[in-house]
């Protein structure tokens, strides 16, 4: 399969409107699941979390009203989440900009293997294998992206004219979510 399919047996499917999506994670959703807002559910039910941190939903709640947002928390804070859950109630892909590739691994990992099914997710950088790279570009231009994060480093988004391609033709059809600077604080020169 793809470098950012969930773990088989899932298969990439097309994007769902965002409350379907997040039923969909789970196949025993119950009556007051479906009643509750998507954001509470994809935390509970994609994440597995029982709660937010402080101040996670403030966070989340301003980058899916679609403004600019600056998170400083603590290492462990909770931080990922503010821009992993938008993600998945959201229609398009957010690409994140971060220079540490162990961290960016970590993360696509462990989105992967979420609970109720994974979160489709990639990471495009140096140590890539070409056919993977092919393929996460490919999955950018189809005219309906089912990536829901990409993680990119600063060296890949400032060398790679085919990413760059592929993010201004994705904004271009309004798949493009939103753009993340995760870990800024290790980026020496921009």
């Amino acid at each position: 399969g793809l470098p950012f399919a969930p773990p088989p047996p899932a298969p990439l499917r097309p994007p769902l409107p965002a409350d379907a999506a997040i039923t969909a994670a789970s196949a025993h959703a119950t009556d007051a699941d479906r009643a509750a807002h998507p954001v509470d559910l994809a935390r509970a039910r994609v994440f597995g979390l029982p709660s937010f941190r402080p101040p996670q939903r403030a966070v989340i709640d301003a980058a899916l009203a679609g403004r600019d947002v600056f998170v400083l928390m603590p290492t462990g804070g909770g931080k990922s989440l503010c821009y992993q859950l938008p993600a998945v109630v959201s229609a398009g892909v957010t690409v994140v900009v971060s220079p540490l590739l162990s961290l960016v691994q970590d993360q696509v990992a462990a989105l992967l293997a979420a609970p109720g099914g994974g979160v489709p997710a990639a990471s495009l950088s140096s140590a890539l294998p070409e056919a993977e790279r092919r393929a996460v570009l490919a999955e950018l231009r189809s005219g309906a992206p089912t990536l829901k994060l990409l993680y990119v480093t600063p060296e890949q988004l400032a060398r790679s004219g085919a990413l760059r391609a592929a993010l201004t033709a994705l904004h271009a059809r309004g798949m493009l979510a939103r753009l993340v600077v995760d870990e800024a604080h290790c980026v020496s020169a921009w």
